[in-house]
C-alpha cells in the first residue's frame, strides 16, 4: 500500500489550501478507510477525520467550520479542503488508510509521507 499526498505549502492566515492523497498498490483495498492526521511542531500527532468507504465520517481535531474532507472511492483518493487557515493549522499533515480508534486513541494501518503545511499571521 503506498500513500501518496499532496497539496501543502506555505500560506497566510486566512487562505485555503486543499490536500489530496491517492492509495496504490496492488494491496490497497477500496474498503480501506482513508483520512489524515497531522503533527504540529512540538506536539503529538493528531486524528484530523476521515471517510469510510460507504461514506461514513469520522471527526478528531478537524475543525468543521473550516475543513472539509471528502473522497471518491472509485480513485482510491481523499482530500481535505481547509478553508481559512489559521497559524494554529501548521503542521505536517498525513494522509492514512485503514484508520481505527482503540481506546480512545486513533492509528492507522498505512501512511503517507507527510505534507508540510505553514501558516503565517
Amino acid at each position: 500500500v503506498q500513500l501518496q499526498a499532496s497539496g501543502g505549502g506555505s500560506v497566510q492566515a486566512g487562505a485555503s489550501l486543499r490536500l489530496s492523497c491517492a492509495g496504490s498498490g496492488p494491496t490497497f483495498n477500496r474498503h480501506y478507510n482513508m483520512g489524515w492526521f497531522r503533527q504540529a511542531p512540538g506536539k503529538e500527532r493528531k486524528f484530523v477525520g476521515g471517510i469510510g468507504w460507504r461514506d461514513s465520517r469520522d471527526y478528531g481535531d478537524m475543525p468543521r467550520d473550516r475543513f472539509t474532507i471528502s473522497r471518491d472511492v472509485a480513485k482510491k483518493t481523499v482530500e481535505l479542503q481547509m478553508s481559512n487557515l489559521k497559524p494554529e493549522d501548521t503542521a505536517v499533515y498525513y494522509c492514512v488508510a485503514g484508520y481505527s480508534q482503540s481506546a480512545g486513541r486513533w492509528r492507522a494501518d498505512y501512511w503517507g509521507q507527510g505534507t508540510l503545511v505553514t501558516v503565517s499571521s
